[in-house]
């Protein structure tokens, strides 16, 4: 991860779902410049997983399995 996405992260605005509950398995997604991060919400100076917004859109937009 470069310098400057590691600052991105570091200061971007995490958002966690209205629907979460508070068992604390939960995600927050942050946007931050031309990518969209999710990282684990009990682990917010842990890793992020980043991914293109035409991707992430395409997860957020899937039907659910079941």
């Amino acid at each position: 991860m470069t310098p400057t996405i590691s600052a991105a992260l570091a200061a971007a605005g995490w958002h966690k779902s209205s629907r979460s509950g508070d068992e604390g398995a939960c995600v927050e997604v942050a946007v931050v410049p031309e990518l969209v991060a999710v990282r684990d919400s009990k682990d917010p100076h842990g890793p992020a997983l980043l991914f293109s917004p035409t991707a992430w859109a395409a997860f957020a937009q899937a039907p659910p399995q079941r």
